[in-house]
């Protein structure tokens, strides 16, 4: 197979899970920006690129992200700021009969963002232990531990979150870190 077709390949199958990764981070608009400065490192580091090519196709992503806060931190705080609420706003567009879901969405908001991007990995892009490890840039066991510790954050989310009335679903909910003392 020639780099050529390999790069179409891995474009082809990679492209739609790299972007629903970068756009859950920063939003549609720099999402599509992240994706394509990926595939673009990608073209240029084809021989470089391992099979499977996702976990290290999201590896770059994740530090175009990095990069990308250091270079302009203030922006992209109001550019997720505002993917925050878009999303949230979607989600309750399409769940607003569905009580639980909108729980459940309001207690992955308040988790950090460390955590928000650990428990999606698995469950929004279906990475294995593995690859998520190779993606953070961690060990396995590492990744075991801080999987479980978020885990049990979003447990606690989610019932205080159920606890909450009806009426104040859809509004953000506090987060869980900046409680004194909450998850000590």
């Amino acid at each position: 197979m020639t780099p050529a077709q390999y790069f179409r390949e891995m474009y082809e199958e990679c492209y739609p899970r790299v972007l629903a990764y970068a756009t859950s981070l920063v939003g549609r608009q720099v999402g599509e920006d992240i994706t394509s400065e990926t595939f673009t490192v990608a073209w240029r580091r084809v021989q470089d690129v391992p099979r499977p090519a996702l976990p290290w196709l999201l590896g770059v992503a994740r530090n175009l992200i990095r990069e990308m806060r250091r270079r302009n931190s203030h922006q992209y705080v109001v550019a997720a700021e505002k993917a925050r609420l878009i999303g949230r706003a979607d989600a309750s567009d399409i769940a607003a009969d569905v009580t639980d879901r909108e729980a459940a969405l309001q207690a992955l908001a308040s988790l950090s963002e460390s955590d928000r991007e650990l428990l999606t990995l698995f469950a929004w892009h279906g990475l294995t232990a593995k690859e998520a490890a190779r993606v953070l840039g961690c060990t396995a066991a590492t990744l075991a531990v801080r999987l479980h510790r978020a885990r049990r954050r979003l447990e606690k989310a989610l019932e205080l979150a159920s606890s909450l009335p009806e009426s104040t679903l859809g509004t953000p909910a506090p987060h869980l870190n900046d409680r004194k003392g909450a998850l000590a």
